[in-house]
């Protein structure tokens, strides 16, 4: 079980001094690990979405997670990388063009480093302040109940005092029993304020959850600092569909259909305001099957994309004469794209059948299996628990428009 006695809540964050919450920072980017089963050239990939992530996040001034994924980057690229056994197969151009990026980045984390340090230091200011505030109401507090329960006391003991001089009812005259002893007086009492200051209100965060855009790191136990929220609880951006799409993508894919071929195509979109909204389906140049598919040249992929600065979302494919749902080749094709993007769909169409599925791997067990799952080609896996589900955090767009990229031709 994990320790949790240095765990902090969102709320106590500014209690850290501004130093030690950059330093968590850092220490959460630089979980990265490399996975020598998944190509160095894919990591290359993965960079470039990180850096284009960052700087979305950094527009819309979501400093944290710019920050950490710049780290990421850095530490992928200056360090890790480095110990892949394939890393002398990457092409020089890739690693000139890394390079370039890199020299792009580093000041860019430098510069968010210092504005970080700023925010921080304001809120721990404030934070103190407030403490301070709270700890004076505290104390006041505890010695307004000091007065009352010595009130209380002398109350009871004046109330006791009556009690035992009170004559009994048969023995007074009518004289007597109209005139009662009174209260003893208690307008003078001073009753304690519980709202004598303002509630301490904790400083406002806007954390976003942040998604390894790599495979899932091991967690670093070499540290007893808490890392930051970010870390924990996180959860998963809606990804916009254009109801148009898959229409369209069906319409592409007729020719192949009446064939029993097989058709894939990329989904790759924007993030915008805390949601991945798919703009556009890449369809590449492919080999297919009546029960798989395959790309060719996926650089063309790549350059569209880097254009056009497309982040990628997930792939769409046609089942032309079985049901919608994963096959073993497709579990693995999807665990390729979840592990660089937690939020990675699967669209499957189905035409035979008229269905559509939108499916993931579950995050508590089938991306660890799959992940650690080292046969290829078409194998079996179990059914229970379930290695995939119906993706549950999509939105159907029936206004946004989408672009069809045929790089067939």
């Amino acid at each position: 079980m994990p320790d949790k006695r240095n765990t902090k809540q969102p709320g106590d964050l500014a209690s850290l001094e501004p130093a030690v919450r950059v330093k968590q920072l850092a220490h959460y980017g630089t979980m990265v690990d490399v996975d020598f089963n998944v190509p160095p050239r894919r990591y290359y990939r993965s960079g470039l979405e990180m850096v284009r992530m960052a700087n979305v996040y950094l527009a819309e001034g979501s400093l944290e997670n710019a920050y950490i994924l710049y780290m990421k980057f850095m530490t992928l690229f200056l360090e890790k990388i480095r110990k892949h056994p394939e890393y002398n197969t990457v092409s020089a151009d890739i690693k000139s063009d890394n390079q370039i990026k890199l020299k792009e980045v580093m000041p860019k984390a430098e510069k968010l480093k210092q504005k970080l340090l700023e925010q921080y230091t304001k809120e721990h200011e404030i934070y103190k302040e407030n403490e301070k505030k709270r700890l004076i109401a505290e104390e006041a507090r505890k010695r307004q109940e000091q007065e009352d329960a010595k009130l209380a006391k002398r109350l009871q003991a004046d109330e006791n005092k009556q009690d035992t001089n009170v004559k009994t009812p048969h023995l007074l005259h009518a004289e007597e029993w109209a005139a009662t002893p009174s209260a003893p007086p208690v307008d003078a009492v001073l009753y304690p304020d519980d709202f004598a200051s303002e509630p301490v209100q904790p400083p406002a965060h806007n954390y976003h959850p942040v998604p390894p855009l790599i495979p899932p790191s091991r967690p670093h136990h070499d540290t007893n600092e808490a890392l930051p929220p970010l870390s924990a609880g996180r959860r998963l951006r809606s990804v916009i569909v254009p109801a148009t799409l898959l229409a369209r993508f069906q319409t592409l894919a007729a020719p192949n259909t009446a064939r029993n071929i097989e058709l894939c195509g990329i989904l790759a979109g924007i993030l915008e305001r805390d949601q991945l909204k798919i703009t556009h389906v890449i369809v590449p140049k492919q080999t297919g099957t009546a029960d798989s598919c395959s790309t060719n040249n996926e650089e063309e992929i790549f350059h569209y994309q880097d254009q056009h600065n497309l982040i990628t979302l997930g792939w769409i494919h046609t089942h032309p004469t079985q049901t919608a749902f994963l096959s073993s080749v497709d579990l693995h094709t999807q665990c390729s794209y979840q592990l660089m993007m937690p939020e990675a769909i699967a669209i499957v169409c189905a035409p035979k059948y008229n269905e559509i599925g939108y499916f993931a791997l579950t995050p508590e067990y089938g991306m660890q299996f799959i992940a650690n799952c080292r046969q290829s080609g078409f194998h079996p896996h179990p059914n229970d628990p379930p290695l995939f589900h119906t993706a549950t955090h999509i939105r159907l767009d029936q206004t946004a428009p989408v672009e069809m990229v045929d790089l067939r031709r």
